[in-house]
């Protein structure tokens, strides 16, 4: 009996398993008074367990999201001369930021249905149920979002961005920008063959304001009156000193 059940474990499992092995050269990054942005190598390689299948390429697709949170959009129309807000949109949840490194665009190494499973693009990231009932043009306010925090290097489509070499090693680099929200970055590893996910490896890289970044986030949510009265001293004081400076250029 057992070695019949191994048997059919063994016709079950695919011809070519194929697993991703993959490692960061950083999986923390510091938010300092000076943080100008950050560089992280994302690296692996293919473990098989059989030969190289010769049937379709394999190709990599790496994702990188920050925290998720809820946003409002707002739509501007020229009113009497004068640009105003005539329309908003609350989407649930969008990334504070997501890259999409890729060994070839896209939709030509991920299924429609692959993309609607994993969320592994932009659009299928971005959690925005409810505000088809808000607005009559709900994907205007999406793609708008998306080309807003586009324009900011907050939202990244790198193309044929991942070296994959000899079906097997593979690596890419993600740019984080200077205006990144706090908190962990899940990064995303798939291998897909014919548009299909054959594997996926996840981790997790953590950003975390430190120094005086810190000191100074942990007062205004901690203790907000002290952070507005200490706000005020400094405004005097730099206020004064600049008369003081001025009168002396004077004389």
């Amino acid at each position: 009996m057992i070695r019949v059940l191994l048997l059919l474990l063994t016709l079950a499992t695919p011809a070519f398993a194929e697993q991703v092995v993959a490692g960061l050269s950083r999986d923390e990054v510091a938010i300092t008074a000076n943080f100008d942005g950050s560089d992280i190598l994302i690296y692996g390689a293919v473990k098989r367990e059989t030969e190289l299948p010769s049937s379709e390429e394999l190709e990599v697709i790496i994702t990188v999201s920050g925290p998720r949170q809820p946003v409002t959009v707002r739509k501007k129309d020229r009113r009497f001369g004068i640009w105003v807000n005539t329309e908003a949109a609350a989407v649930d949840l969008a990334p504070s930021f997501y890259a999409v490194a890729t060994t070839a665009p896209l939709p030509d190494i991920l299924s429609h249905t692959e993309d609607l499973r994993h969320h592994v693009s932009i659009p299928r990231a971005i959690r925005a149920v409810g505000v088809a009932e808000e607005v009559e043009e709900p994907v205007d306010f999406t793609k708008a979002l998306i080309r807003i925090r586009g324009d900011k290097n907050l939202y990244q489509y790198l193309n044929s961005d991942v070296d994959l070499r000899d079906q097997t090693l593979f690596s890419t680099h993600i740019d984080l920008p200077a205006n990144l929200v706090e908190g962990p970055y899940e990064t995303r590893i798939f291998l897909t063959r014919g548009g299909e996910v054959v594997d996926r490896f996840d981790t997790v890289i953590d950003v975390n304001k430190v120094g005086l970044e810190r000191w100074i986030y942990d007062l205004a949510h901690d203790r907000p009156l002290v952070y507005g009265l200490l706000s005020l001293f400094i405004a005097i004081a730099a206020g004064w000193l600049a008369s003081a400076m001025f009168r002396v250029i004077r004389v």
